[in-house]
């Protein structure tokens, strides 16, 4: 989450090959760091996937992480993003629900923008989307109710304005070396 001094955001641009996020996580972990939030995904090119990591590490470590990872053939690029990115996250939470305090809990979910996507006798089941800030205030409210089941995503993140982090230029040397090498 936003506003620890120490949490950092790294967005990595990786061959999209099997075993890549196996050796990405394992070599933090080697080095006695936890990963807070994991997301990975294919981007708009099929031969590269990006991993968005979240870690509490001191810039010290942060550097020696960053370097390391940059060793991994597979690794095409690594940016540490700014705290103005653009942070999103899924969540799906089961909430008790009674005849009673139904209208209450669709009050709120109307007012985060989330959606119910199953409604029993007992529970009402929520789907939102927002910042970890904007989630974390939705189960906040809910919690009186009473959470009775919750899952929620890694963090996916993108920089703001018009650079990003697949520009074609930016990485066709690294991937020309990973081809032929």
């Amino acid at each position: 989450m936003a506003g620890t001094p120490n949490t950092h955001i790294l967005s990595v641009l990786v061959q999209n090959k099997p075993g890549v996020l196996a050796r990405i996580s394992s070599l933090i972990a080697r080095r006695g760091f936890n990963i807070e939030s994991l997301a990975v995904g294919p981007t708009e090119s099929p031969e590269m996937s990006r991993i968005t990591l979240q870690v509490n590490v001191e810039d010290i470590f942060l550097e020696q992480i960053i370097k390391q990872l940059n060793k991994l053939i597979e690794v095409l690029k690594i940016v540490e993003l700014e705290e103005s990115a653009i942070r999103r996250e899924l969540v799906l939470v089961k909430v008790k629900a009674t005849a009673e305090t139904r209208g209450q809990l669709i009050e709120i979910i109307g007012l985060f923008g989330a959606k119910a996507v199953d409604l029993t006798a007992e529970v009402i089941t929520v789907e939102a989307t927002g910042s970890p800030a904007k989630l974390a205030a939705l189960l906040q409210l809910f919690e009186p109710y009473g959470i009775r089941e919750l899952v929620q995503s890694g963090l996916v993140a993108l920089g703001r304005g018009n650079r990003s982090l697949t520009d074609r230029n930016q990485r066709s040397e690294r991937l020309k070396a990973v081809r032929t090498g």
